[in-house]
């Protein structure tokens, strides 16, 4: 086999209908390299423009630089997985999984079901005294910003996660071990975030897992989006929590007291060992529900296209 015919293994040349890689795993390997170099080039560039930035003893400023930079985090997060699907994978962005149709119940079922874990555990950290409320203040400007940023994060992380890079893997192994792979890539994107620790680092590999595993049977974003949204907004803007080591100016104010592994501490709810064993709940009910149960319409949506 000589170089040329190497090259065409892995690329289709002059044929607009395939990708341009032919290796799913390649082009994934290739977009997550790229998006992360992209992230790590926008830090650094946000920390050269404006050098007191993050400067200790100002944290309001230090909140409004991160609220900047998670917003063009996302622009680049859902522009980048634009510019792959349309010129790497060449295929629509919509076939990400934007259709809506027949969809809305899974939506729904995301939204609400972000919201339940949320107020179980919080009931569960006030019933054992390692929460106490102290305070309401409704901010119509920051509740508004603060809606905005979170349904941009949640779009973003999930267009790039779940849309393209647990789409394109699952075209080259198994569902499962896509999944596995996806929420590690998921896991280290958190890594740089402040305050993080093994726990939720953990916590936010076994909540990838929850927010894809209706991919995998699905192809479908909205159930991961709504889920997304509904966590980090209201354990953010409406609950008090910091949403992945981010402080969020919210509605609810509360101190949290006894050992950080519980309350999740300055990381947020993300923090506490709580959150994984909600999290663990919830993926094995879903689980059993596509798996095993007759009765879910999703439940033989697992094909993938090998194509």
């Amino acid at each position: 086999m000589n170089n040329f015919e190497q090259i065409k293994t892995y690329m289709s040349i002059g044929d607009p209908q395939k990708p341009m890689l032919a290796q799913s795993w390649l082009r994934v390997l290739i977009f997550a390299a790229t998006y992360f170099c992209l992230l790590i080039l926008l830090g650094q560039t946000i920390r050269m423009i404006f050098p007191d930035a993050f400067a200790p003893g100002n944290e309001k400023k230090n909140v409004n630089f991160l609220f900047l930079m998670f917003f063009a985090s996302s622009a680049i997060g859902i522009a980048w997985a634009w510019l792959f699907r349309k010129l790497v994978d060449r295929k629509t962005f919509e076939s990400l999984g934007f259709d809506w149709a027949g969809n809305t119940s899974n939506a729904g079922a995301g939204f609400f079901l972000g919201i339940l874990m949320l107020c179980v555990g919080t009931l569960i950290l006030v019933m054992t005294k390692n929460l106490r409320w102290t305070d309401f203040n409704f901010n119509g400007t920051s509740v508004f910003l603060s809606f905005g940023l979170m349904l941009m994060i949640a779009f973003a992380e999930e267009i790039v996660f779940r849309g393209y890079i647990l789409n394109n893997l699952l075209e080259s192994t198994g569902k499962w071990m896509a999944l596995v792979i996806s929420s590690l890539l998921f896991a280290g994107f958190h890594m740089g975030n402040s305050s993080v620790d093994v726990i939720p680092i953990v916590n936010i590999f076994l909540a990838s897992l929850l927010l894809g595993v209706n991919y995998i049977y699905t192809k479908n974003l909205w159930f991961g989006i709504a889920l997304h949204f509904s966590w980090n907004f209201v354990q953010g803007s409406v609950l008090g929590y910091a949403v992945s080591g981010l402080p969020i100016q919210s509605i609810f104010q509360h101190e949290l007291k006894g050992d950080d592994i519980i309350t999740g501490g300055a990381f947020g709810f993300e923090g506490s060992i709580l959150t994984g064993i909600l999290s663990l709940v919830v993926l094995v009910v879903l689980v059993y529900l596509y798996e095993g149960n007759p009765f879910s319409k999703n439940a033989n949506l697992a094909v993938v296209d090998r194509s």
